[in-house]
């Protein structure tokens, strides 16, 4: 296997996929590291993706990885990439196994990893019946006996985008609030209870929820709870290089998808809070035209 390549493209999910169309077809020499570890490997089907509305997630995968793998411009590795530095024409990965891989630019297409509560039952209700986002799992929730479990700000937002979907919605704080006054005004004006109880445990049934136990032991019935717990970072390599995070944890980006470090570039869910497979195809496109287009003017000066 030639180890020399225009790009390498860490990440071969949806958007590290969709960069490594375009640059295929631009006739660039690609290479995809992925280790098969998508965030939403649990998550039962995609949504809010014309052409592909609720497709399971791991089968709009496989049918993209097919279409991408037909050109012989790209190759795909099935490895962890561990560790990358600066070299003189380019960047230098080296992966799990202990093989070394050059190229020219790298793109970072590697996800975020979710950092799970202490609430027992959490993790495995996570993608399923414990949802982040209204716009891809909300519709099949509409008009459930739904909570939002969060706190302050991001209590008030999603209690906003939720109330649209279903009027039996219920705020669990896990604590006491932080709901700032006008805030705890407003949805107590529409009727969502604010519950500060602290959470024992999410019980349920392969992943969809039944019932919140409270540390006192008391009981809520649910069909779905929101929740956006925090995350770090997938894949440290970009921090090794000098990428810089935003406030939020972030890859920082510009418009064209380029990151703080010059030739190396980020897209998908580790650049933006909007985590859908339609924002990471769309980014990942984005990421790989710009590269070419960048990589063309190089050669034409």
């Amino acid at each position: 296997m030639n180890k020399n390549f225009d790009v390498i493209i860490i990440g071969g999910s949806y958007a590290g996929l969709s960069a490594a169309m375009a640059l295929g077809r631009s006739l660039r020499k690609v290479l995809i590291i992925d280790s098969g570890k998508p965030c939403n490997r649990q998550t039962p089907h995609s949504h809010n993706f014309i052409t592909q509305d609720g497709e399971k997630p791991n089968l709009i995968a496989e049918k993209a990885k097919a279409q991408v793998l037909k050109y012989d411009t790209v190759m795909f590795l099935n490895d962890l990439a561990v560790s990358g530095k600066k070299i003189d024409f380019g960047f230098e990965i080296t992966t799990q196994s202990g093989e070394t891989y050059k190229a020219k630019k790298l793109v970072f297409a590697t996800g975020v990893k979710d950092k799970m509560p202490g609430i027992k039952g959490f993790a495995e209700c996570w993608g399923i019946s414990v949802i982040h986002c209204p716009y891809c799992h909300g519709y099949e929730a509409k008009q459930e006996k739904t909570g939002i479990l969060a706190n302050g700000d991001f209590a008030f937002h999603y209690a906003q985008l939720i109330h649209n979907l279903t009027k039996d919605l219920t705020i669990f704080t896990n604590g006491k609030s932080t709901l700032a006054q006008v805030q705890t005004e407003k949805i107590i004006r529409h009727d969502i209870p604010i519950i500060e109880e602290e959470i024992a445990e999410i019980k349920h049934e392969n992943g969809y929820l039944k019932q919140i136990v409270f540390k006192d032991h008391t009981t809520f019935e649910l069909k779905a709870i929101y929740s956006r717990p925090d995350f770090e970072q997938y894949c440290k390599i970009p921090e090794m290089l000098g990428c810089e995070l935003n406030e939020q944890g972030y890859i920082k980006v510009d418009m064209f998808q380029k990151t703080t470090v010059e030739n190396v570039f980020a897209c998908g869910d580790n650049t933006s809070p909007m985590r859908s497979v339609a924002n990471a195809v769309a980014a990942g496109n984005f990421a790989g035209a710009m590269i070419n287009n960048i990589m063309t003017e190089e050669e034409f000066s």
